[in-house]
């Protein structure tokens, strides 16, 4: 993409698409680990919030070390960021992001001790997807076995300011 605007629009407009993405963080040892997080809500500027477990391993990870890789999938769209990440204590936040959905993760509500936000601001990112979906892609592959031609598709990386 040829600059920073363009880049942010394309961002935000992928970003609604998904509801889950698996977060990637470093343990203390090096080793990766992803966590299935619920996407809560999607700034304008890249920033992705999240509702975490104060004890979770990716807590601990990310107040280590903030760099994190994120992947999302959603019915022929693919989405990968990178990104760094900060624990937010911010019950304000907490409470405008709570759903009754978080709930069964928390029963005890936004004012549990044991639950805290997860701040994302993504840096840069690839995306690949495929007209039509789910069944074109399938269409594609079929068809392409059948001509020798590869299915083609949408792919873009992109660097988002800081």
């Amino acid at each position: 993409m040829s600059d920073t605007v363009s880049e942010l629009d394309k961002l935000n407009e992928l970003l609604p698409k998904f509801r889950f993405a698996m977060v990637t963080t470093r343990a203390a040892e090096g080793d990766l680990h992803a966590h299935p997080l619920t996407v809560q809500e999607t700034e304008s500027d890249g920033d992705l919030w999240f509702i975490v477990g104060t004890h979770a391993s990716a807590v601990e990870h990310v107040r280590r070390d903030p760099k994190v890789g994120l992947s999302f999938s959603s019915d022929g769209l693919w989405l990968s960021l990178a990104g760094e990440a900060e624990v937010v204590d911010d019950l304000a936040k907490l409470k405008e992001l709570w759903s009754t959905s978080v709930e069964a993760w928390f029963p005890d509500g936004p004012e549990s001790p044991g639950v805290t936000l997860l701040k994302v601001s993504a840096l840069s990112g690839e995306y690949w997807g495929s007209a039509g979906g789910r069944i074109a892609t399938a269409v594609a592959l079929v068809a392409s076995k059948v001509t020798g031609e590869r299915p083609r598709g949408e792919n873009e990386k992109f660097d988002l300011p800081d």
